[in-house]
């Protein structure tokens, strides 16, 4: 394995205006399109363990209501998954939980879960009876505690190899 660019020398930070400089960079690059998927791609497997300690975190809540639907925690685990952006008004690098939109009338399920506060639903649909219920709170936020500027260091070693990688081509 090569050993890992240096971010600290090129005074690369993860900001949205140094992401902007560096795609156009790639844009002006014969092969910019390329250059540019390799770049995402990197950068999202860089924040791939990040999106499994989410799902790990998610499918260790607690279920005990059965049930005909699908299991909400299934569902929210698939919906983890990094995004990158190079482009565009917010371009960066993220662990994302979208939302769940065909579970159950349950939308929101991911963001509802994370919360103390939880939701309130009917029981099995009637609509009289409401119930207030909760997930396993922080579950998102807390797969990340202590381990946040690992993966900002991770994706700025991608960001620094695609530098470097650019600034060889015009010696």
């Amino acid at each position: 394995m090569p050993p890992r660019p240096s971010t600290a020398s090129l005074g690369l930070e993860l900001t949205s205006s140094n992401l902007r400089n560096i795609s156009n960079a790639l844009r002006a690059e014969e092969d910019g399109k390329e250059l540019r998927k390799e770049l995402t791609k990197n950068m999202r497997e860089a924040l791939k363990p990040g999106a499994a300690r989410a799902k790990s975190s998610i499918m260790s809540m607690a279920s005990t209501t059965p049930h005909d639907g699908p299991a909400l925690k299934t569902s929210i685990a698939r919906k983890i998954r990094p995004e990158v952006r190079i482009t565009g008004k917010f371009p960066g690098a993220k662990i994302k939980a979208f939302k769940t939109k065909n579970l159950r009338n349950f939308p929101n399920a991911p963001k509802r879960t994370n919360r103390a506060s939880g939701w309130r639903h009917p029981v099995y649909g009637n609509r009289e009876v409401w119930v207030q219920q909760t997930g396993k709170v922080k579950w998102f936020d807390r797969a990340f505690e202590g381990e946040q500027a690992h993966y900002k260091r991770q994706v700025q070693f991608a960001l620094a190899a695609m530098v470097n990688r650019i600034a060889s081509r015009s010696d």
